[in-house]
Parts: C-alpha cells; structure tokens; sequence
C-alpha cells in the first residue's frame, strides 16, 4: 500500500497544476510530472505533443529529458516521479529505461480513457504476434545489422546501460 505523506502530496500537487498549467495554455493533454531528487524538483513537464507536433512529447518524457540533463546521466538513480496520470506504455518504458526509484500517479489509465486518451490498443498490441498487428512491421536486412551489434558486444570502452 502506498500512504503518501504531505511531502509527497506537495510534489503531486505541482505535477497537477503543470497539468492544468499546460492544458490551458493548448499546449498538449491534460498531463504534468515533477522528477524530484533529494526533496527538490529537479525537473518539470507537461504534456507537449500537439504544440511541438511531437508524439513523444508526453509530460514524464519531458520531465525525464530536463532531469537527465540536469543531471549529466541517462539515469534518475534516487528520483521519484510524481505524475498526474498512470504512465502510457511509451512512458513506462522510459521510466524502466531511467531507473527511478518510484513513481507516483494520481488519476489511472481508466480515468484517461473516459477523456479519449485510451491506450489500451497498445497495451493489446504487445500481446500479438508481430504479423498480426494493426501496424505492418517486416523484417529486413538483419544480416547486415547484426554485425554492428556483435562490434558493440566487443567493444571495450562502451557505456553499459
């Protein structure tokens, strides 16, 4: 069970009001999020794609961008994220890619979806068979790309993540 306490109630509060702040403004959907480290909000977003024309523009991937520059990793070790809405599957990857150490969110994927933000034909996507998904994806020239990734899997002076 998660028990949030005022300081956590704080941090979601602003993740809310970027949300409400950014949807005014049409700058994107009805979504904000904070990255705090070490009980400072180290970075902000708010939903960006219709503005920026940008369909990855989605408030945790901005406030992870800010916060990963700020602080020169493409890690959040020791971040919590707090969010306005249950993340998408295009932003639970990136989170599972940026390592936080927990995230927050206040309203779920149920709740987007009675505002037509309905991701779940992606989550339906991930069950099926790459042929049989609503996108076409074929395969092509593996035999010519996996050299690279054999070169990277030799390679010495790489940087793990």
């Amino acid at each position: 069970m998660n028990i949030m306490n005022e300081r956590d109630r704080y941090f979601m509060q602003k993740a809310i009001e970027l949300a409400e702040n950014g949807m005014n403004s049409n700058s994107g959907g009805p979504f904000g999020a904070v990255i705090v480290k070490n009980d400072e909000i180290i970075a902000e977003g708010y939903n960006k794609v219709s503005s920026e024309n940008d369909p990855t523009a989605h408030a945790e991937i901005v406030a992870i961008r800010e916060a990963c520059k700020k602080l020169n990793s493409f890690q959040l070790d020791d971040c919590i994220i707090y969010t306005s809405c249950e993340p998408c599957p295009m932003c639970l990857g990136a989170i599972y890619w940026a390592r936080p150490k927990k995230v927050f969110y206040a309203c779920n994927r149920e709740d987007a979806a009675q505002i037509d933000f309905d991701d779940q034909f992606i989550y339906d996507e991930f069950e099926k068979k790459m042929e049989d998904r609503h996108i076409n994806f074929a395969k092509l020239m593996r035999e010519n790309a996996l050299p690279t990734l054999k070169k990277w899997q030799a390679k010495e002076n790489k940087t793990k993540y």
